[in-house]
């Protein structure tokens, strides 16, 4: 054989998943993965929260979790090879919602992955599908403009607010109102989402041991470390020292950036 095209694209992981109402499903780091949401619709766990719906295909790079909001059937598929990296590194994001109508054959292509066991045919229908996947375009709609100005000042000033209902009084609406203009264009509620940011700047800053976890606390936004450690732990899994520990077996402690440091000013 003159040239082996596994060693450039071949498929690691395909799975046909059925998920029930509120049920999830972790796509995982290495590589990059694609999933095709054939029916229902839910959200995947990146900041800001991407809502996607039948139809939809999405690419990644990174571990993210979809949780369905109506029944859905996902088809996902994972590649690692030279052709996968650069693929991967020409994302603008780590997750890029796209149209599916915009590469119509991805759809037949990853079903015929799903039943061909032999590796170099599922590297020359791989190389297919990463071809009609070029022409992707992006699906993710605008947010309506109270939407984009509370994530904007969610993201912002998450340390400082009390929560939703100092949102909605900012930006001068009710907060019945601003919970059912942003639960219906971003699938979660703005308590939820500044949950998660909050939780994702006490993750950058778990990475350094430098800080302690009432320090953590107060730069993100929680009243104390005992309340930092039962929000984290409900949301992550795991306690927060946990988490740090692990981060820090896999060599992700890191010095403070720029950004992190200018918490403190």
């Amino acid at each position: 054989m003159l040239y082996d095209g596994t060693s450039a694209l071949h498929l690691i992981n395909i799975q046909d998943c059925n998920l029930n109402t509120t049920e999830s499903i972790t796509f995982s780091n290495g590589g990059l993965w694609v999933a095709l949401l054939s029916s229902g619709e839910g959200s995947f766990s990146y900041n800001p929260p991407q809502s996607a719906q039948a139809g939809m295909l999405a690419l990644g790079r990174s571990e993210l979790t979809f949780t369905a909001q109506k029944n859905c059937h996902i088809l996902y598929a994972q590649f690692e090879g030279r052709i996968a990296s650069d693929f991967s590194s020409g994302l603008p994001v780590d997750l890029y919602i796209a149209k599916g109508e915009s590469c119509p054959h991805a759809a037949q292509l990853l079903y015929e992955l799903m039943h061909i066991d032999d590796t170099l045919t599922q590297s020359k229908i791989a190389f297919a599908l990463f071809c009609e996947l070029g022409n992707a375009d992006a699906a993710a709609p605008a947010l309506p403009e109270l939407v984009s100005m509370a994530i904007e000042d969610i993201q912002s000033n998450y340390a400082q607010l009390y929560g939703v209902e100092e949102l909605s009084e900012r930006l001068g609406v009710s907060k019945s109102h601003l919970v059912r203009a942003f639960h219906s264009a971003v699938g979660i509620s703005p308590g939820k989402y500044l949950t998660t940011v909050r939780i994702n700047a006490a993750k950058q800053l778990l990475l350094h041991r430098e800080y302690s976890l009432e320090v953590i606390a107060s730069l993100c936004g929680f009243s104390g470390a005992n309340y930092l450690c039962r929000v984290f732990k409900k949301e992550v899994g795991v306690s927060p020292a946990v988490w740090r520990s692990g981060a820090a077996a896999h060599g992700a402690v890191l010095p403070a950036s720029q950004a992190e440091r200018s918490l403190y000013i």
